[in-house]
């Protein structure tokens, strides 16, 4: 099994962080914070939405290498931004992260491509990292035409 990018970059001192932006678009404004802090603690540069519709009007969706998701949020939802995206060509990387676990929503977000999801506060530690490097390993392309 050949190493991963991350793995590679890092063993040769390389980072890979400097040039990748994290969105992170959640309702609560301390989860936001959080989770700024932990990937910036990661050497990421990260920004912050408080809703699906303000990520939308940003000029931050073609960079944004992962985008960190809440399910459920006024308005437009995580699993609406996500095929909202997916049907306007961005395949982002996502990590869904959930106050509510419900297994029907879970599998939605995993079988429309999610990543990961995660429930809060419970899973925002190591699981989130494991989740960011998987999802940054990924790369992007071109979303599949259906």
């Amino acid at each position: 099994m050949a190493p991963s990018l991350w793995a590679e970059k890092r063993q040769k001192g390389e980072t890979l962080a400097e040039t990748q932006l994290i969105s992170i678009v959640d309702d609560h404004a301390l989860t936001r914070e959080v989770i700024k802090d932990l990937v910036k603690s990661l050497g990421f540069s990260a920004l912050t939405f408080a809703s699906a519709e303000s990520f939308l009007q940003s000029s931050s969706i073609a960079e944004t290498r992962c985008l960190i998701l809440d399910v459920q949020m006024p308005k437009m939802g995580g699993l609406d931004l996500q095929q909202h995206l997916s049907q306007n060509g961005f395949d982002i990387p996502i990590i869904f992260i959930t106050a509510y676990s419900d297994e029907a929503i879970k599998e939605r977000a995993l079988n429309a491509g999610a990543i990961c999801f995660l429930r809060k506060p419970l899973d925002l530690g190591c699981r989130l990292i494991d989740c960011l490097h998987a999802a940054l390993d990924r790369g992007r392309g071109p979303a599949p035409a259906t």
